[in-house]
């Protein structure tokens, strides 16, 4: 597996670093909405692109959780971080936890929004068309969206969020990514690791919802927690940013920094 320097955005100065990880529909540009009100006092994040997003877009690879694990790690050398806490939305939830099974001993806090379990997440065969091919469908990618935030966000919400979904992803590498995502089954790796963790989730998302959580994340996790967030869906970044940011700086604070 090929190392590559991916590219990222660095917040704050603080002496807690964190690593912000996008999910499937988006590069780093997710984060967008809570970057501005983030204490950067305290942390220090850095925010990804995996490959085949954003910067990383036209970068080959196999675009698979595993190496996305890797190249977080390769970066985390390069920054000079030893430990650090994740934070990872959906599909980079997946990421984050390839990282913890990678190098349990390296991560501080474990931080998932409407994030994808370690055991993947099976669908239906209806599902698995509309995703699969979502890739070269922006229909679907909007039907996507507007399901997993309840059906009631605005259509100019939806077509924006479909539009910066198709100008910051490779159709083959998204199209790859799901592959991976939704089919691989690492919760072995991760089951009973010591490590706080996180799991925020939407009420309006019924696809990584709270009882999704409690039966994989929490199973996982002995020391794991659950929020979840009323007014959210699936894009709580975009839906409630400000009590996102309690919700998961609070959970990072409370690190007594061993």
């Amino acid at each position: 597996m090929t190392s590559f320097p991916l590219p990222h955005t660095l917040i704050g100065e603080g002496p807690h670093k964190v690593f912000a990880v996008h999910g499937w529909f988006a590069d780093r540009t997710a984060y967008e909405p809570v970057l501005a009100d983030l204490d950067s006092d305290a942390f220090q994040y850095a925010v990804v692109d995996l490959r085949g997003y954003g910067e990383a877009k036209d970068a080959a690879g196999a675009y698979s959780t595993g190496e996305g694990a890797a190249d977080v790690l390769d970066l985390a050398d390069r920054l000079g971080w030893e430990r650090f806490s994740l934070v990872g939305h959906s599909m980079g939830g997946a990421v984050a936890q390839r990282v913890l099974a990678a190098a349990p001993g390296r991560v501080r806090r474990l931080v998932g929004v409407s994030p994808v379990p370690a055991s993947g997440l099976q669908l239906p065969p209806d599902q698995w068309e509309l995703f699969a091919s979502a890739a070269h469908i922006p229909e679907n990618r909007r039907a996507i969206i507007d399901i997993t935030t309840g059906g009631v966000r605005p259509r100019a919400w939806l077509d924006r969020m479909v539009r910066r979904s198709l100008a910051v992803s490779d159709v083959k590498a998204f199209r790859a990514w799901l592959d991976s995502w939704a089919g691989d089954d690492f919760h072995t790796e991760v089951d009973g690791s010591s490590v706080p963790a996180l799991a925020v989730t939407g009420a309006l998302d019924p696809a990584l919802s709270a009882d999704l959580m409690r039966a994989t994340w929490l199973r996982s996790y002995p020391r794991g927690t659950l929020a979840e967030l009323s007014g959210a869906g699936h894009y709580a970044m975009d839906e409630v940013p400000l009590q996102l940011i309690s919700t998961v700086e609070d959970f990072l604070r409370a690190d007594d920094g061993a």
